[in-house]
């Protein structure tokens, strides 16, 4: 018996790396098995900062659900969805915005946030400030109970409740309103030691081969205090044992304990970690390969997914339509 509906997405940027795997991704893997879970690629909402070039969109798209299905995401327990096939996210998008007051989305705090640190791009736009309302649609079209998401991310949900709060009021009791599962994220900094981002170039991708693993984690940055093998080392500014406690939960006792001791070298210590990553991560490789040998399986997979989307979409927009009155025909 499941326990609810979830609805989450991600936009499709780029290449996954291990910090949207531990933040995210892994938890989505494990929800499949006891809820109704909708995951969508949200291609509309990578326009809001991203409409100026879209010549990559496609490729993403597909890397996007590639690097889904090879985490454990399975079609079979869980619906794979693209955005922009289900036109009644944009429907109730547009119902939502005649509805929603103005200075609910100017007091959106990441919205001013944003607007400083990409400064860089011209995104005083319509469809930046309004934001919320298009992600309300896609969390409520699909009645969704629960959404998984970071405390930083709470405002965003609780503008959503808001939305629905004040549809139900002004209409008819259609929306839940969404609780947060508040995900419990494993955090990894950059090989570099700073927050782990493409825009750093310091990233370790879910599609990269046991090679690449070995070859990033070579570069890690480690205790600078540590020139000569036998010196004491200080593990708590380290990125490698940052790792070790990821992927090597049952030695870190024993590796702090070497560190600090200063009886085991950065180089050994990293080709330790490496071996451990590429054991862990080596499922996911497999799995990727195999999908890659099966150029039409993405397709297939989003197309499926659309289908399922579009009746529980359809049904919920009759219900608003009913709602307001507009259903003339």
């Amino acid at each position: 018996m499941k326990k609810g509906t979830i609805l989450s997405g991600m936009r499709p940027t780029g290449a996954l790396h291990l910090g949207n795997y531990f933040g995210a991704l892994e938890n989505w893997v494990k929800l499949q098995d006891d809820y109704d879970c909708y995951f969508f690629v949200a291609d509309w909402h990578a326009l809001t900062t991203g409409y100026e070039d879209t010549s990559e969109i496609k490729n993403n798209i597909n890397d996007l659900v590639i690097d889904w299905i090879s985490a454990g995401l399975d079609p079979e327990k869980c619906v794979i969805f693209l955005q922009s096939s289900i036109k009644e996210h944009a429907e109730l998008h547009l119902l939502f915005s005649m509805t929603t007051p103005l200075s609910w989305l100017l007091r959106c705090p990441t919205y001013k946030d944003q607007l400083n640190q990409l400064k860089d791009k011209n995104i005083t736009t319509y469809g930046f400030l309004g934001y919320p309302c298009l992600q309300a649609a896609d969390i409520l079209i699909y009645k969704a109970g629960f959404v998984p998401v970071g405390e930083d991310q709470l405002p965003h949900l609780e503008l959503t409740r808001e939305i629905a709060r004040r549809f139900n009021y002004l209409f008819d009791e259609v929306f839940p309103e969404p609780q947060a599962i508040l995900t419990k994220a494993k955090v990894l900094p950059g090989t570099d030691g700073r927050k782990m981002s493409k825009s750093y170039g310091n990233t370790i991708a879910l599609s990269d081969s046991p090679d690449e693993v070995r070859k990033k984690v070579s570069t890690m940055i480690t205790d600078p205090a540590r020139i000569k093998k036998d010196d004491p080392g200080h593990p708590e500014v380290c990125t490698v044992f940052s790792f070790h406690k990821v992927f090597n939960e049952a030695e870190v006792p024993e590796v702090e304990e070497q560190c600090r001791g200063g009886k085991i070298g950065c180089v050994q210590c990293k080709k330790n970690l490496a071996n451990k990553m590429v054991e862990h991560l080596g499922p996911i490789y497999e799995r990727r390969q195999k999908i890659l040998e099966n150029p039409g399986m993405v397709k297939e997979i989003i197309a499926n997914g659309n289908e399922k989307a579009r009746k529980i979409a359809q049904q919920t927009m009759e219900d608003v339509r009913k709602a307001m009155r507009i259903d003339f025909i």
